[in-house]
């Protein structure tokens, strides 16, 4: 019997987080400065972030940079409803 039966029995998901950084990683080369490795992939890690939950990334960005639109909360409040 499973201690954590919400736990999940591999690491697929994980895995297939990582599978976009390394694609990008590959075909650029990689980035020329630690600034950009970080802009990367906050940025990456904001978009499946966003896929995850049911967002538009492109929604989500012009709702941060106050581009007219929906608004949309912060993705932290998003997460924690989810959970």
């Amino acid at each position: 019997m499973l201690e954590r039966p919400d736990t999940p029995l591999h690491t697929n998901a994980s895995e297939n987080d990582l599978r976009s950084f390394v694609t990008k990683r590959k075909i650029s080369g990689g980035t020329m400065s630690r600034d950009g490795r970080v802009a990367r992939d906050t940025m990456l890690g904001l978009m499946k972030t966003c896929r995850k939950l049911g967002l538009s990334f492109w929604q989500y960005l012009g709702d941060r940079l106050d581009l007219e639109g929906q608004a949309i909360p912060p993705l932290a409040t998003l997460v924690a409803t989810k959970a």
